[in-house]
């Protein structure tokens, strides 16, 4: 057993875990603290399979944390990335309505906005739209001039390299999967795949595995982490002038996502996407992973069959696209008219944790809870990436108070 004890552990080098590593570091550079991840590279998971897209705060509930957080870590993340040479590109996107029934709803997500003071946003024309995005045919839409893209994954290194070369007593263990926990007395004993940590205090952002985790420190969680895959495709070069940006749908207030949108990444690749549909394993990124122990945890929970119920007929044509390159295409020329399916290619995947009710409802707010010296971010889904660094602040002033630092 390693006889050196920490004066905190976090858990999970996704980019909200490095985030709270780096925000405490610098809040107390004295401090020994170390984080530990069980895959070889930091932001193995969500973080590095989403679509590098800095989301201004236009979908989230006025008042909530998601707005709070996602406003004010998308200018702390800009700055951040700024000041250590992350590449990103702060290039703005058009939020774009096809038919008229979607109007109410593109109100309510401007309305949104103003409330979250995403500045800058405003209502566009379909001649205003022409002239943003040559390609995109839309009857009405939204300019979010605030919208970015970033490199999610150097800015995570980044994070973690800076808090690193904070205090030489800290630590990054990669490689080591945290397995349980146990105490004895005051200290906490993290029992990963390869040896014994002792720390004095605990923070765990475990994304997909959140609610395991939290189970294993003792914390009495009513809702599970269920996963789902996010599937992509690419625009081939010949294709990519189509899309300058970003480009989304008005979402469908009655489906947990935001639908399929164009993304131009900071290589300069674009994707398409991405779907959303049940994953038979919560890190499972191809079309058949499957995981007996993921499928009957989730399976088994009631809150997977309420979710499914409420939005068969979604789930239903999410499914069928994600086996079908001309229903994808399809969806896609919604706003893209002239794609075609010589213009697309298969990408990559994704698969987002949301941590489910028991009802089936999937718009939980962020969630961090606190027991005896612990402190679990038990629900982070997007704009999590986005929100990551205030996510830190919040993190590290819960420390504060309940650790008694």
């Amino acid at each position: 057993m390693n006889e050196k004890i920490y004066d905190i552990a976090i858990i999970g080098g996704g980019i909200v875990g490095t985030a709270t590593f780096y925000k405490l570091q610098k809040q107390f550079p004295k401090k020994s603290l170390v984080l530990i991840e069980k895959e070889k590279d930091l932001a193995h998971h969500q973080t590095g399979n989403n679509s590098g897209v800095i989301h201004s705060g236009l979908y989230y509930k006025p008042g909530s944390m998601k707005a709070k957080n996602c406003v004010n870590g998308r200018h702390e993340l800009v700055a951040f990335a700024k000041e250590h040479n992350v590449a990103h590109d702060v290039c703005g996107k058009v939020v774009v309505a096809t038919d008229k029934s979607e109007f109410k709803f593109m109100d309510q997500i401007f309305d949104n906005g103003v409330a979250n003071n995403t500045e800058g946003i405003e209502k566009i024309n379909a001649d205003q739209i022409k002239e943003i995005e040559p390609h995109v045919n839309g009857i009405a839409g939204i300019w979010v001039p605030c919208t970015g893209i970033i490199d999610y994954v150097g800015a995570t290194k980044k994070m973690a390299e800076i808090a690193c070369g904070i205090n030489e007593k800290s630590s990054l263990i990669l490689g080591e999967e945290v397995k349980n926990f146990t105490q004895d007395g005051d200290i906490k004993l993290i029992h990963t795949s390869k040896q014994v940590i002792k720390s004095n205090f605990l923070i765990v952002c475990g994304g997909l595995q959140a609610d395991r985790l939290a189970k294993s420190d003792g914390v009495s969680l009513k809702e599970k982490v269920v996963g789902f895959r996010g599937d992509y495709y690419e625009l081939n070069d010949h294709a990519k002038h189509k899309v300058k940006n970003l480009i989304y749908p008005v979402p469908n207030p009655e489906f947990p996502f935001l639908g399929v949108h164009f993304t131009r990444m900071v290589n300069g690749d674009i994707e398409c996407g991405p779907n959303a549909v049940f994953t038979f394993k919560r890190e499972g990124y191809g079309k058949t992973d499957f995981s007996i122990k993921d499928t009957v945890d989730a399976l088994s929970y009631r809150g997977t069959w309420n979710l499914f119920f409420k939005n068969m007929k979604f789930g239903v044509d999410e499914y069928r696209r994600a086996f079908s390159k001309k229903l994808f295409l399809k969806t896609l020329q919604r706003l893209i008219p002239s794609l075609t399916m010589d213009d697309l290619r298969p990408g990559r995947a994704g698969v987002r944790a949301l941590l489910l009710s028991q009802d089936g409802d999937t718009r939980d707010d962020f969630r961090i809870e606190y027991k005896q010296n612990s402190i679990h971010v038990l629900n982070a889904p997007s704009p999590a990436a986005t929100a990551a660094l205030a996510i830190g602040d919040e993190v590290k002033e819960m420390a504060i108070k309940q650790f008694n630092f």
